[in-house]
């Protein structure tokens, strides 16, 4: 079985490209990276390390790579390929739509009827789903007819912390033990090659939402906790007291949403939260405050990991102080290297906070959360001045 995954990087390396070869798929990584990529194909492998207390390490066979900007080369791998995958950040699927589509043509113009499978492997809801919408432009309306029938876009949720790193091997990647990969399993055609690890499941929603409003929500407000209070890394957040109980809140708040809207057992689902927490505390790993704080306005946009928890949890009456207030921490976050930060920042100085919060998150003036956010936001901004001065 071949399987083409979309991006080299950490996540595609160490996550997806890992549990591919070890469901005795090939795996061909299409890349940009031509150091990487000439390094795929020359050594057919690459090793990834446990962040535990061993450092167990393996080694990932049958692998290769081709630049993304071969099309020709692309479409040939994609026509006789078993399976699809991505990960290559949820911005960036515009960009691989075109050779995907190319491949679909190929494959449909040398009349492989054998089943395909597209999953896109990113932090989001529906993905595969978006990159669908994506693709479809690029065929012709008898590609698109045929591929209705033999190409398949299972949504996926995945989760495992992969930080920013650097080895003396450009292919080595530390990974923490835990991952989770869910797919919706209605969406897979006949003749599909189970990928061990996997979890299939019928209804997709509530592990996305679970995964989202729990992990990525707590990540990323134990990222803008910590910036306020100058932390580097998000262990050092996660050993202060105060910051991991106001992250637990936050998490306790998207919880009682969870819980109320998919019916998931509140006693497990504290356990769930319990288990995040020890990942985000992780002595093996070692992620920067900065990292996994960049890109705010994505990540206060109205369908993403705040502002969405936030909206349901108001609509079932859950009071959100702690959410709230890590949402105005976000809009504070003011790291010059991160241009989406810079371009918050200038937002709320040109336009005010009231605008922001109502243009770029979605929440009407006259929403209780558009009036909470302002004045945690005018709390925290008093308060991070105070300090300054002080």
């Amino acid at each position: 079985m071949k399987a083409v995954h979309f991006g080299a990087g950490n996540i595609g390396r160490g996550f997806i490209g890992h549990m591919l070869s070890a469901s005795d798929y090939e795996v061909c990584f299409v890349a940009r990276n031509p150091k990487k990529i000439s390094m795929l194909q020359e050594r057919q492998e690459y090793p990834i390390t446990l962040a535990n207390r061993d450092q167990d390490t393996t080694i990932v066979n049958n692998v290769t790579a081709i630049n993304v900007s071969e099309q020709n080369l692309v479409a040939e791998e994609i026509a006789s390929a078993d399976l699809i995958t991505t990960a290559v950040g949820v911005s960036a699927l515009g960009d691989i739509a075109e050779p995907i589509a190319k491949g679909i043509q190929l494959r449909m113009k040398n009349n492989n009827q054998a089943p395909l499978h597209i999953i896109a492997c990113e932090n989001a809801i529906g993905g595969s789903t978006r990159l669908k919408k994506r693709i479809y432009p690029f065929l012709d309306e008898q590609t698109r007819k045929k591929a209705e029938r033999y190409v398949s876009f299972p949504n996926a949720a995945v989760d495992r912390i992969v930080p920013a790193q650097n080895h003396k091997d450009p292919l080595q990647v530390t990974v923490e033990p835990f991952y989770e990969w869910v797919v919706h399993r209605p969406a897979l055609l006949d003749g599909f090659k189970k990928i061990d690890g996997v979890h299939y499941v019928d209804s997709l929603e509530p592990y996305i939402e679970r995964k989202m409003f729990t992990v990525n929500t707590g990540h990323c407000v134990a990222a803008y906790f910590g910036y306020l209070e100058g932390f580097k890394t998000i262990r050092q957040v996660m050993s202060n007291s105060t910051l991991r109980a106001k992250v637990r809140h936050v998490m306790e708040e998207t919880g009682q949403m969870l819980i109320q809207k998919h019916g998931f057992n509140a006693q497990k689902h504290n356990k769930y939260i319990d288990t995040i927490l020890e990942r985000f505390a992780n002595p093996n790993l070692t992620d920067q405050v900065t990292r996994v704080g960049r890109s705010p306005l994505r990540k206060l946009s109205p369908h993403d990991r705040l502002v969405r928890p936030a909206m349901q949890a108001s609509e079932f009456g859950i009071e959100i102080p702690h959410l709230t207030s890590a949402m105005a921490a976000a809009m504070l976050f003011n790291d010059k290297r991160d241009e989406e930060a810079m371009k918050l920042q200038h937002m709320i100085r040109e336009d005010g906070v009231s605008a922001f919060i109502r243009e770029r998150m979605g929440i009407p003036d006259e929403h209780p959360v558009h009036q909470n956010v302002i004045a945690r936001y005018q709390e925290l901004r008093g308060r991070k001045e105070s300090t300054i001065l002080t």
